[in-house]
């Protein structure tokens, strides 16, 4: 098979252009900084943000919206782990490039704060701007292995909005779902049911204190149970959804988000439907509208300007260390700082005065980041898979996929893209990397980029071809792309550039708040505190608010404050938790966990 991603994209636009804006020059011959980098303004309005992925560009956006003059320096592309990308010397006869991603886009309705931003962003013909770009799968399947039937289930929407949110009508929603798309034996159901129930009543204290440090995988009893219940209801949810092992995953990161999924299937809470996705390639539908408009405010952007180090002096963040796609080491320097790069690259920038200046930096360093990356599968004809995600539950290295093409509306993929053959793309990513697959029983890291897609595309025949059809077929493969954030496959030093920050028990004390000790030094991005506890676009958006509100207390600002929101709280739940934070104190087991 003929690969497309075999070689590492080099995400740089308009260098000479970014190189001449130079901010202060260090070293003989530098030049004299420009306007755009000449440092703090005597209204101290000028901020530097570094990385330019959902969390930069959003607390440029709400900066910028209350007059600052804002700088993005990025390395590589805007967007970050969100954005996609175009497959390199894939455009024939006047067509785009085949559109690729880091891995496809899921926006559920449980999101709040980042759909209000992209209801701030224009797009031509949208009234609500790119939120109007959303569209909602209308089914989801669960795909065996082995002549096991798969799992196939509608998403309604509107859902079931129950007059009241009793335990006994939570009770009977979800047997109810579970019965019809698990199908596991009664009284495993009811057990998980059981278990859902005592999380939803349980008051922060407990979920704070013993289900932060509860694996998910002793939560729900899975070694108990039977193998199906394991692998939908520990392993499924855990591993495909938060990315982290169930044996180690903390309870209160996976029941936070599976009680906010609850809600949204109930009609509660909600933005909108569970499962939504873009109707175009991301750039097209959010990023490139989102820059455009970033632009119109006045926000700048320094891309392949990559930061090495945020140094620190008199109290303060003095400059940032930075290198500019010419290669030539320069520092920045502005009133104040927002570090909006991912905990894996942020954490080598934060010089050791900095860390001394603030503590909570240093237990940075204990959160953890795994691989989940994607690969693309480009079609010549089109499978008939499912309208919707799909989730190869059997699969070893926990694949979930998406058909894109049906649910671009505006596109006529073989007429737009590529050269005019592909009909489809096959968007899938990989969540198990350190697991023997099934074609060459060796890890996804051991393998070779070729290897990798030859090993992805078995595994999807395992899990759709198992019944009697063969849905997907080698004569129909046009080509593959796999995320060139990963290179070194195959050598004994795989390395990637866009790792997802895991849950394991104990991650919550270990995640930073927005603002730190430093004055002029703030954190924005998914592994700092927020309601959402989950590495998402939705944590990161959150965190940028915060980091903005943040700043401009310590600005004395009278600007208005973003809008944090919250996750949803069940009004009708309130009264257990509060019952449940009194047996807590006692030493008592809330009311609905019999063991």
């Amino acid at each position: 098979m003929a690969g497309t991603g075999s070689s590492r994209r080099t995400f740089i636009a308009g260098a000479g252009a970014a190189a001449a804006a130079g901010a202060v020059l260090t070293g003989a011959g530098a030049a004299p900084a420009t306007a755009a980098e000449a440092g703090p303004t005597p209204g101290g309005r000028r901020v530097a943000v570094l990385g330019g992925g959902v969390a930069g560009l959003t607390a440029a956006h709400e900066l910028a919206e209350r007059g600052y003059a804002v700088t993005v320096y990025e390395r590589r592309a805007l967007g970050g782990k969100a954005r996609s990308m175009d497959v390199p010397g894939s455009a024939r006869g006047g067509r785009r490039p085949l559109p690729a991603e880091h891995g496809f886009r899921f926006i559920p309705g449980i999101y709040h704060n980042l759909p209000d931003t992209m209801r701030r962003i224009p797009f031509p013909g949208n009234a609500a701007g790119v939120w109007d770009n959303l569209v909602a799968p209308r089914e989801m399947m669960f795909a065996r292995a082995a002549g096991r039937e798969d799992l196939r289930g509608p998403i309604p929407w509107p859902g079931h909005s129950p007059a009241e949110l009793t335990p006994e009508e939570i009770r009977r929603a979800l047997t109810g779902i579970l019965q019809t798309l698990v199908r596991l034996p009664p009284h495993e159901t009811a057990y998980f049911v059981d278990r859902v129930l005592v999380f939803l009543t349980s008051c922060d204290e407990r979920r704070e204190e013993v289900w932060e440090r509860t694996p998910w995988w002793d939560f729900v009893r899975a070694e108990r149970m039977s193998n199906e219940y394991r692998r939908i209801l520990a392993v499924g949810i855990t591993r495909n959804i938060v990315a982290t092992k169930a044996e180690e995953a903390s309870t209160r990161t996976v029941g936070t988000l599976g009680e906010a999924f609850v809600f949204n299937l109930l009609g509660r809470g909600a933005d909108g439907p569970p499962d939504r996705i873009l109707n175009l390639p991301t750039n097209e539908a959010w990023i490139d509208p989102w820059e455009a408009h970033l632009r119109s405010l006045g926000v700048e952007f320094r891309i392949g300007w990559t930061v090495r180090e945020v140094r620190y002096a008199d109290g303060r963040v003095s400059g940032v260390a930075v290198e500019g796609p010419d290669g030539v080491g320069r520092t920045v320097t502005a009133d104040h700082y927002v570090s909006a790069l991912p905990v894996e690259h942020a954490r080598r920038t934060w010089s050791a005065a900095l860390r001394a200046a603030d503590p909570m930096l240093g237990r940075c360093d204990k959160l953890e980041t795994d691989w989940m990356t994607g690969i693309q599968f480009y079609l010549t004809e089109r499978a008939e898979l499912v309208h919707g995600h799909l989730n190869c539950i059997d699969s070893p290295w926990s694949l979930t996929a998406i058909q894109q093409a049906e649910h671009w509306p505006d596109r006529d993929f073989p007429a737009d893209y590529g050269d005019g053959t592909a009909v489809d793309c096959l968007s899938v990513d990989i969540s198990e990397w350190d697991k023997p697959g099934i074609l060459y029983g060796k890890t996804a890291k051991q393998c070779t980029r070729e290897e990798v897609a030859r090993e992805v595309w078995a595994q999807l025949k395992a899990s759709l071809n198992d019944t009697g059809k063969a849905l997907l077929t080698d004569s129909t493969l046009h080509s593959w792309f796999l995320d060139p954030g990963v290179d070194g496959l195959g050598t004994p030093h795989p390395t990637n550039q866009d790792e997802l920050l895991i849950h394991p028990v104990g991650t919550l004390h270990n995640r930073p708040s927005a603002g730190t000790r430093i004055p002029n030094f703030f954190l924005s991005g998914d592994y700092v505190a927020v309601d959402i506890d989950l590495a998402t676009m939705e944590g990161a958006n959150a965190s940028a608010r915060a980091a903005v509100n943040s700043l401009l207390d310590r600005d004395g600002s009278d600007a208005a404050r973003c809008a944090v929101h919250r996750m949803y709280r069940a009004p009708e739940l309130e009264a257990a938790k509060r019952h449940d934070r009194w047996r807590y104190r006692l030493g008592l087991r809330n009311l609905f966990d019999l063991g």
